[in-house]
């Protein structure tokens, strides 16, 4: 008797998941730290199964520079990652490229979830958090509190200490209500903003974003030290 596999079961208001991946790696010293190998795998892969194995992400949604358009679809089908309905190429910025995704995603979609290519440490209970407070103030981002003191400049010259108790670092994913996102996106697309964090595209509307708290651990690998930070993260398990 043959059995057919369930699919595992899908929670909370339908969320589709945006994973911006067209970035240039210029602070890389020459790697595509997408496809960089991380404990044997590449950094996008990783990335994608861990947005793939949460019961709160129901589709996604990957915009990526054109070179690496074939490469990631044939790493979804090879590896079975159905979630992936879309690998599309990116625009001029990130902002651009964000915003393209976004108008793809399917129109059933109540949340929409944002988050970087380059971050593979995003775990379950992180995600369920952004989107459980996103479902309640239709705009949610972790944010994980700063260590060093951190001193606005001109130039070289120290113009001010900042009080770091009321400055967070925030990560993605950033998790909205549909119809605020793509507003919010479409405004500073047309206003030609350059924002490099998408809650800043709905702030510059009015809304209120929700933080939760975020995890130290959710690398975003910008350079060949957080890559061989996240090689040793792996391997302490």
């Amino acid at each position: 008797m043959l059995f057919k596999r369930k699919k595992p079961q899908l929670l909370g208001p339908r969320c589709a998941c945006v994973v911006a991946a067209a970035g240039a790696s210029t602070r890389m010293g020459g790697v595509d730290k997408l496809m960089a190998d991380l404990g044997g795998e590449s950094v996008i892969l990783r990335t994608l199964r861990a947005l793939s194995a949460s019961p709160y992400i129901h589709e996604i949604t990957v915009v990526t520079r054109e070179e690496l358009l074939l490469e990631i679809g044939r790493l979804c089908r090879d590896n079975g990652l159905e979630k992936v309905t879309q690998v599309l190429l990116g625009g001029e910025s990130r902002l651009a490229s964000v915003y393209k995704g976004v108008c793809q995603v399917s129109g059933r979609a109540k949340l929409i979830a944002i988050h970087d290519g380059a971050r593979p440490f995003v775990t379950h209970e992180l995600i369920h958090a952004v989107c459980h407070a996103a479902s309640h103030c239709s705009a949610a981002a972790p944010a994980v509190e700063l260590t060093d003191t951190v001193k606005r400049v001109d130039g070289v010259r120290v113009t001010e200490t900042l009080d770091r108790a009321a400055l967070r670092a925030v990560q993605t994913p950033q998790v909205f209500d549909a119809d605020l996102i793509r507003a919010a996106l479409q405004r500073a697309v047309e206003e030609g903003q350059a924002l490099t964090d998408d809650c800043a595209a709905v702030e510059r509307l009015g809304a209120q974003v929700c933080l939760v708290p975020g995890d130290p651990r959710n690398l975003k690998l910008t350079t060949p030290l957080d890559l061989a930070l996240a090689r040793a993260m792996l391997e302490e398990g």
